[in-house]
């Protein structure tokens, strides 16, 4: 049965032993579709996350969607185009379920004005990454790339040790939310600023943001405090970066890290530009689109000239993907790009060898399988210092958000095994449902951007957008159960284009061999591309586990 949800009480978490649908495949597409609106950020309106990350197109669409994945049989496949179901086609039973193609746009058209026009006549929408392919879990989606970051960061500047050092970000929303629990659980004293009261509340409630100032000279006081008594905590700030920013760099304040999540990649319907209030930029979404756009981008011109200026202070300071330089840049900001990508920066030798964010879901809604999973991660990778570190933390401090999930830094053949092992524990019933297995966007074969996941390539291949491609084809030839291409990124339009995938580990003999061929397939291309790309931990990697490279040359 399903669950009350305090968020919003008319999206209940999925959950329990009942099928609507034919078979567990179809029966888990079609939760973790209900489970990204339970979890999402205005629900009401398909939005899941980042201003305009739909679940469907349209409320038509989602009741089409919702009913084929009820009535369709397991040898038929679900084809969606940007968020509308168009066909219910027969296959074979090892085809995938449901196959998405969300906001690709042709390359000269692929602009934002573009984008805004055929989604305000409702001909596309953008799916976001794991929002439109159903696969988005919470802020837990996310956290634990922030804390790797923050790790990172650590070992690289200081000693392994943030406790004592001050990070300032802001953004509060459904991706930069696990900014203040990432930083608290890096060990760090966290500023995070956002524009909206109701966010910074919505992260205090569920345990992710431990206070809310009630202005600057108290959040300033209490970072100081929890500075020097070297004591992690979060503190969120509800007003605007593009003056708070500034305004802390005049008092001669030089944070130890400082990064950004608010929604930059929008500059209609995601970021709030200093001296609008949210009513007004509501009203300009409607009939003054080219205002809030320039106005935005000059907004954040100011912000980024402060993020440079804590930069030359001597502060660690990251670009987290959210296209902010880019529109800083188009503002006139000429050395915006010193700031770096966080990918490259920090987290460039995992992908390298395809250790990326891997992901899993309840679908009984029971966090008692997400326990025994926990507890399974820890038998099989106890030399695994990311993993093993992550699942102790993850447990202690971690709330779930509908569904309950777990995300972990798995890589070749690592996420494999997890996922067969634990096919083998719903055959003996030893979990009270099936598992949905899934993964960020951002991963090694999975996403070309030039300006956040393939910046500065060593072989330059920044934008070359076949490897996600041929990662959506290889999925479908893997018999995976959900496979989409999405293309916007930041700006909706022309900055990226990304692979998703889902394979439901139900139990069967069928599902093992779904499983081993779709994540196995999917990690070898994701150390190939790095491969081809020059990287030797890549070459290392092939080396090892003998994976299938044709080197040229």
């Amino acid at each position: 049965m399903p669950k009350p949800n305090s968020r919003h009480p008319n999206f209940p978490i999925p959950g329990g032993p009942d099928l609507r649908a034919k078979g567990w495949r179809q029966e888990a597409l079609l939760r973790l579709l209900e489970n990204v609106l339970c979890v999402g950020e205005d629900p009401e309106n398909l939005i899941v996350y980042a201003a305009l990350g739909k679940a469907a197109r349209n409320w038509a669409s989602h009741k089409a969607i919702v009913k084929t994945l009820i009535e369709m049989d397991e040898d038929q496949t679900l084809v969606i185009q940007s968020g509308k179901p168009v066909a219910l086609l027969k296959t074979h039973a090892k085809a995938p379920l449901v196959i998405m193609a969300n906001c690709n746009i042709v390359g000269q058209w692929a602009k934002a004005e573009v984008f805004y026009e055929l989604e305000r006549q409702g001909l596309i929408c953008w799916g976001g990454l794991t929002a439109g392919a159903w696969q988005y879990i919470g802020s837990q989606g996310v956290i634990q790339g922030t804390y790797e970051i923050f790790m990172r960061i650590a070992e690289n500047r200081f000693g392994g040790d943030l406790s004592g050092r001050f990070i300032l970000t802001a953004g509060l929303g459904g991706m930069g939310g696990a900014q203040p629990l990432a930083g608290r659980m890096a060990g760090a004293a966290i500023l995070c600023i956002d524009i909206d009261a109701e966010r910074a509340e919505k992260r205090k409630a569920i345990g992710y943001l431990e206070h809310v100032a009630p202005d600057l000279d108290a959040a300033l006081a209490m970072i100081d405090q929890a500075v020097k008594e070297k004591r992690a905590t979060s503190i969120g700030l509800v007003g605007n970066a593009a003056v708070i920013y500034p305004e802390i760099a005049k008092r001669g304040i030089v944070p130890d890290i400082v990064t950004d999540q608010t929604s930059a990649h929008d500059l209609v319907y995601g970021y709030v530009p200093k001296g609008m209030s949210l009513q007004e930029v509501r009203r300009l979404r409607v009939d003054g689109q080219g205002q809030l756009m320039a106005a935005s981008r000059a907004s954040i011109v100011d912000h980024v000239k402060a993020m440079l200026e804590f930069q030359a202070k001597g502060a660690e300071v990251f670009d987290n993907g959210n296209l902010i330089r880019t529109h800083a840049r188009d503002g006139g900001v000429a050395n915006a790009f010193d700031i770096p990508i966080f990918t490259e920066a920090y987290l460039r030798p995992l992908f390298a060898r395809a250790i990326g964010p891997f992901r899993w879901m309840a679908l009984s809604g029971e966090e008692s399988d997400i326990a025994r999973i926990d507890d399974l991660l820890l038998e099989m990778f106890p030399d695994n210092r990311i993993v093993t570190n992550w699942i102790r933390l993850a447990r202690a401090h971690v709330p779930f958000e509908g569904l309950p999930a777990r995300i972990a830094w798995l890589g070749h053949g690592e996420r494999t095994a997890l996922a067969v092992a634990v096919n083998a524990l719903v055959a003996s019933g030893e979990l009270k449902g099936p598992i949905a297995f899934s993964r960020d966007h951002l991963d090694a074969g999975a996403m070309a951007h030039p300006n956040i996941m393939t910046e500065r390539m060593k072989d330059g291949s920044d934008a070359i957008a076949d490897w996600p491609l041929l990662d959506a084809m290889l999925l479908c030839s893997s018999m995976a159960d959900l496979v989409v291409v999405h293309s916007g990124g930041g700006g909706y339009a022309g900055y990226m284009t990304s692979c998703g995938v889902t394979v439901v580990a139900d139990g069967t003999a069928d599902g093992a061999e779904r499983l081993s061929h779709a994540l196995t397939n999917d990690t070898a291309l994701g150390v190939i591309r790095y491969a081809d790309a020059g990287y030797e931990e890549s070459l290392d990697e092939i080396a090892k586990k003998g994976i299938g490279y044709v080197a040229v040359g």
